[in-house]
């Protein structure tokens, strides 16, 4: 069987970007013909996820559809997994599953699952206001009998500015922005903390970040990767 990995992306491209490079450095392959199969589909003109979620039904379903109509595309081009680095459209893909026979990573459960066979019981999770507000990581990490701590607001503000205003427009992102929502995290007790927006995994792979963070698109790539049946890079294997 021919596998092929489907990357419902373009939220934002420099994120689809960044992801696509991360399975590149974790696949274990010496020739081209022994990287991953992928289909990338930049949809760069989906809606704001975060504006949808805070937003009104029709807003919501918008988004839904499209990204269904996305999914489906890449179901009909012979994608036997799909991988689909944002956090925040993570609010629609059980829905989406639904509509389509194969299957979609969610990286947020992933994550849930490396956090808790790492032994971590209290990440911080940084994320977009759609993210935190909607509780999608809080609903999966509790599943597995993990405390999710969020950002206060004033850091929260700085996780949003950061995101927005510096990795989508462009820029290389300000680190004392960052520094500022570590300390906050630090002052809640956090064991570690979660990159739980792809913007901000662009951001780490542009500024070393201390192994106190867990980058949940690069756990999506690990994941896409097996799902392929490709072997991981050993320096990746945790």
């Amino acid at each position: 069987m021919e596998y092929r990995l489907g990357v419902l992306g373009g939220m934002g491209p420099q994120a689809t970007n960044t992801f696509y490079q991360f399975v590149i450095d974790r696949t274990d392959a010496r020739s081209d013909q022994e990287h991953v199969n992928a289909l990338i589909l930049s949809d760069s003109q989906m809606p704001d996820r975060t504006e949808a979620i805070l937003g009104s039904d029709g807003e919501r379903d918008t988004v839904f559809r499209r990204l269904l109509a996305d999914a489906r595309m890449l179901e009909g081009a012979g994608c036997t997994v799909i991988a689909v680095p944002c956090n925040t459209s993570h609010f629609f893909l059980d829905r989406v599953q639904e509509q389509i026979s194969i299957p979609i990573l969610h990286m947020i459960r992933e994550t849930a699952r490396e956090l808790a066979a790492q032994g971590k019981r209290r990440p911080g999770v940084l994320g977009t206001d759609g993210t935190i507000q909607t509780g999608l990581y809080q609903k999966e990490f509790a599943a597995v009998g993990i405390q999710a701590v969020v950002p206060s607001p004033q850091a929260q503000a700085q996780v949003m500015s950061l995101i927005y205003e510096d990795v989508k427009a462009g820029r290389d992102g300000d680190p004392q922005k960052f520094s500022a929502i570590h300390r906050d995290l630090e002052a809640q007790g956090c064991d570690c903390g979660v990159l739980a927006c792809t913007e901000l995994s662009v951001f780490a792979s542009q500024h070393h970040l201390p192994p106190f963070y867990t980058d949940a698109m690069a756990v999506l790539a690990e994941r896409a990767v097996l799902a392929c049946h490709k072997p991981l890079r050993t320096i990746f294997i945790k």
